[in-house]
């Protein structure tokens, strides 16, 4: 594939502001529609997983027709970065479920949640690798020795 999936991921992160902006129409500290909020929430998780599919393994061991669970992503992070493992599970309860499924219409807890998506694809495309477009095999150590190689 010629496109970037990074870019395409900060697109979905963009189209779910948009959402939000253009159809939520916000009102003081919340949004007014729920069913705009919810879908602002899917799509942004959506962006989240587009980027986390170019940098980890997940699919690669799937048997045919099977799905990654949320697990197979946190324990693939966990690998290259323990760090990451609280914001992911904090962009998957906020956009997945409280802002996916419940439509929290918070405009705080919303911006929240897309902080993280951002966050997230921006630590993606740190460890995008654009000439195999597959995963990088990372460790700490090989990442850690990578800044040195100028020697």
């Amino acid at each position: 594939m010629d496109k970037n999936q990074i870019q395409e991921a900060n697109r979905y992160l963009a189209n779910a502001r948009q959402i939000l902006s253009e159809r939520a129409k916000k009102d003081g500290d919340f949004y007014s529609d729920a069913k705009y909020v919810r879908t602002a929430g899917h799509v942004a998780w959506c962006g989240v997983l587009v980027a986390l599919d170019e940098v980890l393994d997940v699919r690669k061991n799937l048997k045919s027709r099977q799905r990654p669970d949320f697990n197979d992503y946190l324990s693939a992070v966990s690998k290259i970065d323990s760090k990451m493992t609280r914001p992911l599970l904090t962009a998957y309860e906020t956009l997945h479920k409280v802002l996916g499924y419940d439509g929290n219409l918070r405009y705080k807890i919303v911006q929240d949640g897309l902080d993280q998506a951002k966050f997230i694809v921006d630590w993606a495309s740190q460890h995008y690798n654009p000439e195999t477009q597959a995963a990088p095999a990372l460790s700490r150590k090989s990442s850690f020795l990578s800044a040195f190689k100028f020697w």
